[in-house]
């Protein structure tokens, strides 16, 4: 596994899935912000694009969580993540890295358990009917003022 500071290699999303460096594609250009006059010079914007569902290691139930997940994100098959918030075009690789893992872990995860309904406690139910009351006794003696 290379380094955390790496920005090219295999990619670690979760325990089980790496992606490839032959699955990554990587795509530069200039960015716009400041930068000064190195900013029309230096390509500090990447673009990482992958194919995930085309990845190796992935079972079919997490193939089809990707892509009803991802589906809105996906041209063509491919996700493409896109940094450009540091001038450095190294700091922008693992920016966009670490983004990407982000986005395969947020939509590999499994979905969480549903809710169960439960009922009331006699208590709560109790305190909230005598609130009640209290307020309407309230209101109704506010109605004889003499």
């Amino acid at each position: 596994m290379p380094g955390t500071d790496d920005a090219s290699g295999d990619l670690p999303v979760t325990g089980s899935l790496v992606v490839p460096a032959a699955a990554q594609s990587w795509r530069f250009s200039r960015s716009s912000g400041p930068g000064g006059q190195g900013v029309n010079t230096a390509d500090s914007r990447v673009e990482l694009s992958v194919r995930p569902l085309d990845l190796p290691g992935l079972t079919d139930p997490q193939r089809a969580r990707l892509a009803s997940r991802l589906g809105s994100r996906l041209v063509d098959g491919v996700l493409t993540v896109a940094a450009s918030e540091h001038r450095q075009q190294l700091r922008n690789r693992q920016a966009a890295r670490e983004r990407l893992a982000a986005v395969l872990r947020a939509a590999l995860a499994p979905p969480a358990p549903a809710r169960r309904r439960t009922k009331p406690t006699r208590g709560s139910q109790e305190r909230r009917i005598s609130a009640k009351k209290q307020r309407g006794q309230l209101k109704k003696q506010r109605r004889n003022w003499d």
